[in-house]
C-alpha cells in the first residue's frame, strides 16, 4: 500500500510538472502572474515554519521552539550570517528546554 502511494505520488508530481510546463507564454508574462509567483513560495515556507513551530498534533503550544525562532528573528533583523541565526536559534531552543 505504501509503495502505490509513493508511485502515485511520483505519478502526481510528473504531471504537475508538465502541466506547467506547458502553460503559455504570455500567460507567464502576466505580471499578476509573476508576482504571485515570486511570492508564493516566501507564503509556503512562512506557513511551514508557523506550523512546525507552534504546534503539536491538532494543539496550538508555545514552547522552546518558538523561543529559538524569535531568537532567529532578532538574530535576522541584526542582519546575523545564516549560520549564526540557526546557531543562535539552537542554542535558545536548547537553553529554554533545559530550563523548563
Amino acid at each position: 500500500m505504501t509503495w502505490a502511494a509513493v508511485l502515485a505520488g511520483s505519478l502526481a508530481c510528473c504531471l504537475l510538472k508538465l502541466a506547467g510546463l506547458s502553460v503559455p507564454r504570455r500567460v507567464l508574462e502576466n505580471p499578476r502572474v509573476r508576482r504571485i509567483a515570486a511570492l508564493l513560495p516566501v507564503a509556503m515556507l512562512t506557513a511551514l515554519v508557523v506550523i512546525q513551530t507552534f504546534t503539536t498534533g491538532h494543539h496550538i503550544v508555545l514552547d522552546a521552539r518558538a523561543a529559538g525562532l524569535g531568537a532567529a528573528v532578532i538574530a535576522i533583523v541584526l542582519r546575523a550570517p545564516f549560520l549564526v541565526v540557526v546557531t543562535l536559534a539552537c542554542v535558545t531552543a536548547a537553553l529554554v528546554r533545559v530550563w523548563t
